[in-house]
């Protein structure tokens, strides 16, 4: 499986970005998969999820302003980004967890990995 992630970029708060996985593989469409986020200095944190039925998790700091959605027809994830803050500044991964069951916080437990895309909210 690989997963290629897109969309980063530099935006003044309040700005809205729409981030790109896309992924290659049966696995990658099965599976339960999310986008993480990186800050300097901090721990890898999972932003939001979703598993194979469509079930969806979200951190409570971007709740009611990210959405996490797939297209399965093209094997592609997306993370729609709104309303964006300061601390919304870091490193985004998008991840397959390898099974289509449960969405985990850990990213540790997560078996495949893009390369991180940059996202910087400031003004």
């Amino acid at each position: 499986v690989q997963l290629q992630a897109s969309g980063g970029g530099s935006v003044q708060p309040g700005g809205s970005l729409r981030l790109s996985c896309a992924g290659s593989g049966r696995i990658f469409r099965f599976s339960a998969a999310g986008w993480f986020r990186q800050a300097p200095g901090k721990e890898r944190e999972l932003v939001a999820g979703l598993t194979s039925n469509g079930n969806r998790e979200y951190a409570d700091s971007v709740k009611g302003r990210f959405t996490i959605s797939r297209d399965l027809s093209y094997n592609m994830m997306y993370l729609q980004m709104n309303s964006l803050k300061p601390e919304d500044t870091a490193v985004y991964y998008c991840a397959a967890a390898g099974h289509p069951y449960y969405i985990d916080t850990s990213a540790p437990t997560y078996m495949y990995w893009g390369q991180g895309t940059q996202v910087t909210v400031s003004s």
